[in-house]
């Protein structure tokens, strides 16, 4: 099949980043994805994932987009874009159907019910101010017999449906598309951040024997639970990696900018990490001036920091009681997680092996341009626009012939390779 070209797009509050991928493969189980370009740029007009200043984000999309592109030797016109923030809001919900018979007088579970579950499962009721942005399947029940994850086919009288629904502020979202139309793109679709970042850092083990993903972004910190493939908690904090920077700011008497770059260059995430002697230059007061700080300092106000933020996190996952749960540990992923000595922190907070989460894995072409924490999610969208690309294919074409339909064939590729 002729390759297709997806476009992921992660507006943070900190930085915008874009990657283009090359998709081939006949069923999104067989999706092989090949990075092509990678684009980023400062973000403005963004705070805490919410638009602020349309014109500022709509530049920002506008250089990260046009920086992928050239590297890529493409264009493209709609992006996958992801969507998260204290404003995104999920919950379970079940459908039940009963089972018609079919012709032959049997009870056989055909897609016609199973698309009927799942439009019960995602009937509820959402507030005119909201949107939904997934009613994602988690399992299908058959006459009590659980953990189904395709019941086509299967005999059974009762069908049930468990789906997670994720819904987020209209108002938001509308700001996104518009951003990001402004910008001269369209928006494929809005894709909760978390769970694209899952897509391209946690395995399908993981998310078997339990395992949080922690996303630390610049201004939130996102905690996604997942546990015999489902998912199982999702929340965000309202604190992240901009946290972090107007501390050092406060504590060094520094211009926000110049507490960044120190952040960037001298940060480590645990004190024990540097000598008592090591010092840096930062500008001083007067033009041209310069003065030595400790960088033990900086790693103190750091390691402050972050640690009261994953006593957060640890806290809320005791809330949820998922502490005996999280066979796969933690996944600690996002530009925040790039410093060095953060595992070593997160594990005094954390009763769980703690590892980070860099994309690359199963991924070809410019891959290496992608191995860094903080391209997780928009790597994980491409990932997901391929295999959403996989599944949307045209009614009577060879590929659509192997599948039931469009939508039913969607819901049950995103349970058997996401979940």
């Amino acid at each position: 099949m002729r390759p297709t070209i997806v476009a992921g797009l992660d507006i943070g509050s900190s930085k915008t980043a874009v990657v283009i991928a090359e998709v081939s493969g006949d069923a999104p189980q067989r999706a092989q994805v090949k990075i092509l370009g990678v684009g980023q740029a400062r973000t403005g007009g963004i705070r805490r994932e919410i638009v602020t200043d349309i014109e500022a984000t709509t530049e920002s999309v506008r250089k990260a987009v046009k920086e992928a592109e050239l590297m890529a030797g493409v264009t493209v016109q709609k992006l996958y874009t992801g969507i998260a923030g204290e404003h995104i809001h999920a919950w379970p919900s079940t459908g039940v159907v009963a089972v018609g018979r079919g012709p032959g007088g049997d009870g056989e579970i055909r897609p016609g019910d199973v698309e009927r579950v799942q439009e019960v499962a995602r009937a509820v009721v959402i507030p005119g101010d909201r949107e939904l942005v997934h009613a994602i399947p988690q399992e299908y029940i058959v006459d009590a017999q659980g953990g189904i994850t395709d019941p086509v086919g299967m005999a059974g009288t009762r069908l049930e449906a468990e789906v997670f629904i994720v819904t987020g502020s209209a108002t938001a979202g509308q700001n996104v598309r518009k951003a990001v139309t402004r910008a001269g793109y369209q928006v494929a679709e809005l894709v909760l951040e978390p769970l694209a970042s899952s897509l391209s850092v946690v395995s399908e083990d993981e998310k078997e024997i339990g395992v949080a993903l922690v996303e630390l972004g610049g201004g939130t910190t996102d905690v996604c639970v997942f546990h015999e493939r489902k998912i199982r908690h999702l929340t965000s904090l309202p604190w992240g990696g901009s946290t972090v920077t107007n501390d050092i700011a406060k504590g060094l008497s520094l211009p926000y900018a110049e507490a960044g770059r120190a952040k960037e260059r001298y940060g480590v995430a645990r004190t024990d990490f540097v000598r008592p002697n090591e010092t840096f230059e930062i500008p001083a007061g007067a033009a041209g001036q310069t003065r030595h700080v400790a960088r033990e300092l900086l790693a103190h106000i750091i390691e402050q920091r972050l640690d009261e933020i994953f006593g957060l996190v640890a806290a809320e996952l005791d809330r949820g009681g998922f502490g005996g749960q999280l066979g796969g540990g933690i996944v600690l992923t996002g530009g925040g997680a790039s410093l060095q000595g953060v595992v070593e922190l997160a594990e005094r907070s954390f009763a769980a092996p703690v590892r980070i989460g860099v994309p690359g894995d199963g991924l070809g072409g410019l891959a290496d341009s992608v191995r860094r924490p903080k391209f997780a999610t928009a790597a994980g969208l491409a990932i997901y626009g391929s295999r959403r690309a996989l599944s949307d294919v045209p009614e009577g074409s060879a590929a659509a012939g192997a599948s039931v339909n469009g939508v039913i064939k969607w819901m049950r590729d995103w349970i058997s390779d996401f979940f």
